[in-house]
Parts: C-alpha cells; sequence; structure tokens
C-alpha cells in the first residue's frame, strides 16, 4: 500500500453536513453540545440525516446510521470517491428540464458514485433544499428555480471525505444500532423523525417507510437501556405530550427553534424538546494494571463452557483494586480464576457443586506440595486390581472405543486404591482431562466421533493423553504459603469468610437463548470424578447422561433470587460478578439487586465477545454476540 501524503485534501478543512435536510439541527448545535459529556468513549448516532452534530463535532472512529440507503450511499460513496461524485456532478446543468429527467432515474441502478452524484444534485437544486420522496421511494421536491446554487462544493466533499474514511457508516434500524453496538461510556444523539404535533408538522413524510408512534416507543424502551448499560445520550423530538411522559425521570428542556425548511414563512418557528440522559451507573474502563503471572501458563487447560481463560487480565484488573486477604472463587468451573487468584498471592477458597471441579481444586488450588510420581501414574495403567467393567459396559460405543473404556475402567479401580487423598485428586483431574482430549470438541452431549478433525490431541493414544495429564497437573503445583482451600458444596452455604474478603461471582448464565447445563456437557467427567456415585443415569437417554443437580439458575426468576440470596449472604465481602449481557436478570436489574447490599456499584464492561449458537440453524453461524460485563459492588 502505497504511503500517504504528508498534508492530505480536506485534513483541516472545517466540516459541514452536505445536505440541506428537514429537521436538521443547525440551529441547535450550541444547545446541544453545551449538554454533552466533556468525555465518552464513543460517538453514535443512528439517525443522522443530515449529520449537522456530527459534522460539526467531528468524532474520531464514530458510528452513523440511518434506516435511508440512498442517504448512507452517499456518505459511503463520499468516504471513498470524491473524484468520482465531482466528476458526474460536473455533468449536471441547473436546468429545469435537466432536474425533472435526474430525478426520473434510478439511483439503485446507478454506481455508489453516480448514485451519490445525483442525491446532492437535486438537494441543491430541488426547491428548498428538501429531501422528500413518496412511498414508492421515489424523490418527489420539485425544481427549485436557483440562479446559482452551488452544486460542487469539492472544499467540503474533501472534509467530509477525510472525516466520514474513519467512520462506521451503517444502513441500519435503530433498534440494530442500539443494541448491537452501543457500549457503556457511549455518547449517543438521537434525532428520529418527529412526533406531529400539528396536521403537517413532522417529518415522517420525508422517507418511505413513516416512523409510527410505536416505533417511537420502541425508542423510549431502548433509551431507558442505555441510561441503564451507562451511556450518554441526548435526543431531540417534538413537545409532544408523549416525550414528556416517556422521559419524565429524565432532563427534558423545551428550546424555541426556527426551521430552514417550511413551506410558509410563518411554519418555520417552532419548539424542539431536548432530553437529556446521563449514564445510569458509573461506568469504569477495562484495566489491565499488570500482566497475568506467569505461573497461570502452567494451568493445564481444557475446553470448558464458560471458562475465563481470556478474561483474566480484566478479571485481575478489578480484584486487584482491592486489598482483601480472602478471595471466594464461588462457582469454581474449570479453576482457572481460582488459580490465578493464587498465584496473586491470595488465600483462596474455591467452591463448586461439581464434584470434578472441588477434585480440581484440591489438586491445584488447596495443593501445594504433592505431586503423582510418573511410575506410579504409569502403574495406574496397567490392570492388576478387580475391574467392574461399568464405563465399558453402560457406555459402549458412545463416546470411546471398546479399549480405551477398558482402559478408563482399569484406571477407575486403580486410582480408587489410592490413599493419598491429593494424589487421588492429581489422578482424577488427569484421567477427566484426558477424556476431555480424546473427545472431539471436548463434550458429551453427542454420541460418535463425527467431528474428529485430526487434530494432536484425537491422534495420541488414550494412555499418552494420561500421563500427560499427570505431567501438566504436577507441573502446575505450586505452594504460595497461604492455607488455601477446596469445597464441594451449593454456593449459598458456603462459608462466609472471616476477615477482608472478596467473592468472585461468575454462576450459570441464565438466557432464554441457550442452555446453561453443565451437567448435561460434562456428565461423564463429572460421573467419573464421583465414579457415578449419588447419581442416577438415564438409561433411556441416547448419551446416558443422569439429571443435572438442581440449580436456581435455570430460571430467570430463581436467578435473580439467587442473587439476592448470594449478595445478602456475603454482604460483608467485596462482590465481583461475572455475567453476560444476553443473560437475564439484564443488567439494570443487577445493579439494583446488588445496590440493596452495596452502597458503590460499579460495571465494567470487558472489551470480549463471543458467539455460540449450539442447535439448528444458529450452530457455527454466531448469531447470538455476546458482550462480558464485570458488576463491581463494595
Amino acid at each position: 500500500m502505497p504511503e500517504e501524503p504528508e498534508s492530505v485534501p480536506g485534513e483541516s478543512l472545517p466540516c459541514r453536513p452536505l445536505l440541506k435536510w428537514a429537521g436538521g439541527k443547525s440551529q441547535l448545535l450550541g444547545e446541544i453540545r453545551a449538554r454533552m459529556p466533556a468525555r465518552y468513549r464513543r460517538y453514535i448516532e443512528p439517525f443522522v440525516g443530515g449529520g449537522a452534530l456530527f459534522f460539526s463535532l467531528r468524532p474520531e472512529g464514530g458510528v452513523i446510521a440511518d434506516k435511508n440507503p440512498e442517504l448512507i450511499n452517499l456518505y459511503q460513496a463520499v468516504s471513498r470517491d470524491v473524484r468520482g461524485i465531482v466528476r458526474h456532478l460536473r455533468q449536471y446543468r441547473n436546468e429545469e428540464e435537466v432536474f425533472y429527467a435526474v430525478r426520473l432515474q434510478n439511483w439503485q441502478e446507478m454506481s455508489p458514485s453516480e448514485a451519490a452524484a445525483r442525491t446532492l444534485f437535486l438537494n441543491r437544486t430541488g426547491y428548498n433544499g428538501l429531501y422528500r420522496v413518496n412511498r414508492a421511494g421515489r424523490f418527489n421536491v420539485p425544481f427549485g428555480r436557483y440562479k446559482n446554487p452551488l452544486v460542487v462544493d469539492e472544499e467540503a466533499l474533501e472534509a467530509a471525505k477525510t472525516l466520514l474514511s474513519g467512520t462506521t457508516i451503517l444502513c441500519a434500524d435503530f433498534r440494530e444500532v442500539l443494541s448491537d453496538i452501543a457500549r457503556p461510556g457511549d455518547f449517543l444523539f438521537l434525532d428520529p423523525p418527529y412526533l406531529p404535533v400539528s396536521r403537517y408538522a413532522d417529518f415522517r413524510r420525508y422517507t418511505p417507510d413513516p416512523f409510527s408512534l410505536a416505533d417511537h416507543a420502541d425508542l423510549a424502551e431502548e433509551i431507558e437501556r442505555l441510561h441503564a448499560r451507562g451511556c450518554h445520550v441526548i435526543l431531540t423530538n417534538a413537545n409532544h405530550p408523549f416525550v414528556h411522559e416517556a422521559f419524565r425521570a429524565f432532563t427534558v428542556e423545551v428550546l424555541p427553534t426556527r426551521r430552514s425548511i417550511s413551506a410558509a414563512g410563518k411554519g418555520r418557528s417552532g419548539e424542539d424538546v431536548v432530553v437529556t440522559v446521563r449514564p445510569g451507573l458509573p461506568v469504569l474502563e477495562s484495566r489491565r494494571p499488570e500482566e497475568v503471572s506467569p505461573q497461570v501458563k502452567k494451568f493445564p487447560e481444557t475446553r470448558w463452557m464458560g471458562s475465563k481463560h481470556k478474561l483474566l487480565p480484566e478479571i485481575l484488573g478489578v480484584l486487584s483494586r482491592f486489598d482483601c486477604e480472602t478471595v471466594v472463587d464461588l462457582f469454581a468451573g474449570s479453576g482457572i480464576v481460582g488459580y490465578m487468584m493464587k498465584a496473586e498471592g491470595w488465600r483462596v477458597l474455591s467452591n463448586d457443586h461439581m464434584v470434578l471441579s472441588s477434585t480440581t481444586a484440591r489438586a491445584l488450588i488447596e495443593n501445594g506440595t504433592v505431586t503423582l510420581p510418573a511410575d506410579e501414574a504409569k502403574a495406574l495403567l496397567e490392570p492388576g486390581r478387580p475391574v467392574d467393567r461399568f464405563v465399558e459396559q453402560t457406555f459402549s460405543g458412545l463416546y470411546f472405543s471398546d479399549e480405551i473404556n477398558r482402559r478408563i475402567d482399569i484406571l477407575r479401580a486403580n486410582i480408587g486404591a489410592i490413599e493419598h487423598p491429593v494424589r487421588r485428586a492429581i489422578a482424577l483431574t488427569a484421567l477427566a482431562r484426558a477424556c476431555l482430549k480424546k473427545r472431539p470438541r471436548g463434550i458429551f452431549t453427542y454420541v460418535g466421533y463425527r467431528y474428529d478433525d485430526g487434530r494432536r490431541d484425537l491422534r495420541l493414544s488414550f494412555e499418552e493423553q494420561f500421563l500427560e495429564a499427570v505431567d501438566r497437573v504436577n507441573g502446575a503445583v505450586f505452594e504460595n504459603g497461604k492455607d488455601n482451600l477446596a469445597r464441594h458444596g451449593d454456593a449459598l452455604t458456603c462459608p462466609v469468610p472471616a476477615g477482608s474478603s472478596l467473592v468472585y461471582i461468575d454462576p450459570p448464565y441464565y438466557s432464554p437463548l441457550s442452555d446453561n447445563s453443565y451437567v448435561r456437557r460434562y456428565h461423564f467427567v463429572e460421573g467419573l470424578a464421583r465414579d457415578w456415585q449419588g447419581v442416577e443415569i438415564e438409561m433411556d437417554t441416547v448419551t446416558r447422561k443422569f439429571r443435572s443437580y438442581p440449580t436456581p439458575f435455570s430460571s430467570r426468576q430463581g436467578a435473580s433470587m439467587a442473587f439476592d440470596r448470594l449478595f445478602e449472604r456475603f454482604r460483608a465481602s467485596v462482590l465481583v460478578v461475572s455475567y453476560a449481557s444476553n443473560a437475564r436478570p439484564v443488567l439494570k436489574e443487577m445493579v439494583a439487586l446488588m445496590k440493596k447490599y452495596k452502597r458503590h456499584v460499579e460495571v465494567v464492561p470487558v472489551d470480549y465477545r463471543y458467539c455460540f449458537g449450539n442447535q439448528g440453524p444458529v450452530a457455527g453461524k454466531g448469531r447470538n454476540v455476546v458482550q462480558e460485563y464485570l458488576f463491581v459492588g463494595y
């Protein structure tokens, strides 16, 4: 790619709107700018129209959008091909016959630059500079009869190109923009088509798809969510009773304005309403005060649903703000967060209702000195003790070959005979890891081998996987000088730590869009960890799973009640909760729950998004894009 010249055309030029636009905000710029936040993360304008505020502010890395495809084509074309637009513009003459001939053309059959030139020409030479289309989307403004309109404004186009080339430009409905793009700390300027205050006073007639009262109601709901999410919002609309009622919780001001587009001069004065919405809660930047300890790289990671392996720097950035003696990992899961806490020097209490998770925590968090010697690990693979053939008979043909199933039964028998509880925990952790590694995708929700892609983990023999897992677990054992503890039990009965403490809560995320059952995914390795004691296998199911453990996080109401009980139980501790943007309770509800027990509540958005979709047409297509939040109460 060639280097850009030192001076880019338009780089230092002032920006001004390219179009004269019905409802443009040039008259209100001073009022709007006076109400804007001094600092914000990103500028977003989903009803950009003529973009008076956008061109006035010249925000870097902003997002503009509109549902009008012809308008968006103009901005996109300017960002890419100003010379082409100017070339087409120079072919037009300010004559009535030319105007109507151009008006009859279908812009969708033109190149982007030619269509953009057509839009500019009609706007500059049409009556009153008005943009208006009929129900069919056809431009229907009459010829303006101006003597010398400025049709080719190269200076404005070059300045606009510089700004627009660094801007995300979307043709999208406001709902998509607000739900998919807006993040805590963003500033959003919302200038929708106005509610009608007289027969002809609204701007709905300037698009083929009128903006209804139901759309305004949806927008009001979205603004409530933006407020709860921690965004700055300014909304403009007509002085209509609906606006005052819908936004009574926020600052609503009526300002006199003068319209620049009106059929009669006496109709050019009016009143606009400006609604100012401050963030509903303090939102912090995700911070990385230091890199995670190199010790964490030794953790024997597996593909575990909900693992926070990629989010450890962000989590540490929050945890390290607080000087606490004990950190509780209340829903330990894979154990990676508790392991990181231990590596950072805290006393760690690792808790989980799954036996496998607590077994891993015993081997790697509670334990600081004991390892399983390599010769003893190899001996565990050899037959000699009575074998019950439970896995071979119960799971034949489901997950592994009969040979591997027999080897698993031998390991079960030998591991069960280990007297040292920590070495037994290491062996069980290694056995479970070997099973997860030898299983395509690392889950047990399907039978057979259809996802075998030939990767190294699947090519290794089971014996090699087991011995490698023992070596990885042994290599991850370390002492941090603290009395760490692994616990198997319900989070709601976990002991409240004495002294200063922080409780990290990463529960199963309840969402109507996904299944949060860990047992369904990992029932086989969980069964190994508990030797299928205390559970009943559902023999009529294809996967031979056992019934999921009871959890309040299987429903929205249950999750809300569980959070309330957890926050109350650990109200004396600093609370840090990991939760997803698509989970229930929603952000606003989570903040309200935490505020019942904590004076200060903050939300830290994590700059990490993931996709899920594991059933039907959703699978693998990333339709559900989710962001992570850390709720902090102290």
